[in-house]
């Protein structure tokens, strides 16, 4: 692979792969802890912090209430700058109540209203992978009408145990089939390939369904495709096909034996520090 032929290179790449197999062991770690505080999932306390949160939501039952926050988790991003600053600020209602998945459910249109007149109040900022959202009214991107054509879509499978087991059912038992299915089917606007590609990959981390990514999904990514053209080819501007690549990273996977999420996820961070590894959050 020419462009880990540097050894500064090849030890930066190897130290983003091990900083993303770090975020996949997080994920499990925490979902062996004993009970979470409920502290952890109020958005309103110190001690909120929304990966946490869903395990709380998971150990009480309120399974619901986890995918929802789950599916804000990965619309809003957590910026290295401002963390959960912004899910805090729409979750929590500016801290005057809690937008809980009984009450958006229940109306859908309220929390587009809610937003749309209060977009200028909410802190913070979206994370790195979602760069093109917006919280503005009527805005290119904007997050009110993404978020309830989300809740309408689950309210009309009955919630999201019984959407999600439809779509396990209908792609059969194979988990990188299942992880497709989920990829393909989400019908919110404004989630591009990486939204989708999170979304999927949080809900299999939480064990909502056994999903795996079969591929990375380079039709439309900017960033992983720049790092594999660089890594095989030693140049980001490299005419190499989607099909060309995605054989090349089976194979790399086949040796490494690390998964499809983790390498995307490297792959993408180490291109943009070549000879050096830096962490990125958010």
């Amino acid at each position: 692979m020419p462009g880990i032929a540097d050894a500064r290179a090849r030890e930066a790449l190897a130290m983003q792969i091990v900083a993303s197999l770090r975020r996949e062991e997080y994920f499990r770690r925490i979902q062996q802890r004993g009970p979470i505080q409920a502290a952890r999932a109020d958005p309103h306390s110190a001690s909120f912090e929304a990966e946490l949160g869903v395990v709380h939501f998971l150990q009480t039952g309120q399974r619901d209430e986890a995918a929802w926050l789950i599916f804000l988790m990965v619309y809003l991003a957590k910026p290295e700058g401002s963390g959960w600053t912004r899910l805090r600020d729409i979750y929590g209602i500016r801290g005057q109540g809690r937008w809980t998945w009984n009450i958006v459910s229940a109306d859908p249109q309220a929390f587009e209203h809610w937003l749309a007149e209060n977009w200028q109040t909410i802190r913070g900022k979206f994370g790195n992978h979602r760069k093109y959202a917006s919280i503005r009214a009527g805005a290119n991107g904007w997050m009110g009408p993404a978020v309830t054509r989300y809740i309408q879509w689950v309210n009309e499978a009955g919630g999201h145990d019984a959407l999600f087991g439809r779509l396990i059912h209908e792609a059969g038992n194979d988990p990188h089939s299942i992880f497709d299915r989920f990829y393909k089917v989400l019908p919110v606007k404004g989630f591009g390939r990486l939204g989708r590609f999170d979304w999927v990959a949080m809900l299999a981390r939480y064990g909502f369904m056994p999903a795996e990514a079969g591929s990375a999904y380079l039709k439309g990514a900017t960033g992983p495709v720049a790092g594999i053209k660089l890594l095989f080819a030693n140049n980001p501007e490299a005419k190499l096909s989607l099909a060309d690549m995605q054989q090349r990273l089976d194979a790399l996977d086949g040796y490494l034996g690390v998964g499809m999420e983790v390498l995307e996820d490297a792959i993408c961070n180490w291109q943009k520090t070549q000879f050096e590894f830096k962490h990125f959050k958010g």
